[in-house]
């Protein structure tokens, strides 16, 4: 089986984690609240900055029969340079306080994915951190241009207040078909096991983060 295919069909209980969480299911029906939006968009900072060291570090620790990817990586990083800023625009659009985001580091859920992206690169295969690849912008195919409209819609916020998730979601389209090619290129079993195990950590630690995002007044009640 191809490895993409690979990736969807064994991952599907993790990602379970990740698409019922309670404040995704407030998103999808335009039930969140504008504090919840800030937290995400403070958290989502907190780990898309991280975004381009990862890139660097696993180009960096490519083995040398996996040359051929270093290209692609070069390329993935050039496209991912500045999205932290975006964020950090969305936060300000919102009337939130970026000086305070950046002083308050990240939650414990997002400090955790990050480490543990990290770990994989260093400590584990390298190719596993595509497998966060996959979950990061897997679900933003899934999700981000819808959650957009919900979000905006409900909170009747301006669009300079949606560019991360408008962007990160239509750029993510492109991506994830090359994605798809890239993934069913690694043909190593030992490769593609890790590729796998890392999607199904990311899918739960992702998961976490979301879970771990304050909730609209209206889903507390409700789960009263």
């Amino acid at each position: 089986m191809p490895l993409f295919d690979q990736l969807v069909a064994r991952t599907q209980d993790a990602r379970q984690h990740l698409v019922s969480a309670p404040i995704v299911l407030d998103c999808l029906r335009g039930e969140v609240s504008l504090e919840s939006y800030l937290a995400f968009l403070q958290e989502a900072y907190h780990h898309v900055r991280h975004t381009v060291p990862l890139l660097r570090a696993c180009r960096a620790a490519l083995p040398e029969h996996h040359a051929w990817l270093a290209p692609e990586l070069d390329e993935y990083i050039e496209e991912e340079i500045g999205h932290d800023v975006w964020i950090l625009d969305d936060i300000a659009a919102c009337g939130g306080d970026v000086d305070a985001v950046r002083r308050a580091g990240p939650g414990a859920a997002t400090e955790v994915m990050v480490a543990y992206a990290y770990d994989t690169i260093a400590r584990g295969n390298p190719l596993g951190f595509f497998g966060m690849v996959h979950v990061l912008e897997g679900t933003s195919v899934a999700l981000a241009l819808a959650a957009a409209d919900n979000i905006q819609t409900g909170l009747g916020l301006p669009d300079s207040a949606m560019s991360y998730l408008r962007s990160h979601g239509t750029l993510d389209q492109e991506h994830t078909a090359h994605f798809a090619d890239l993934m069913d290129m690694i043909d190593d079993a030992d490769d593609q096991r890790a590729i796998v195990h890392a999607a199904t950590m990311f899918y739960r630690l992702y998961g976490d983060i979301f879970r771990s995002l304050p909730l609209s007044r209206m889903t507390m009640e409700s789960s009263v």
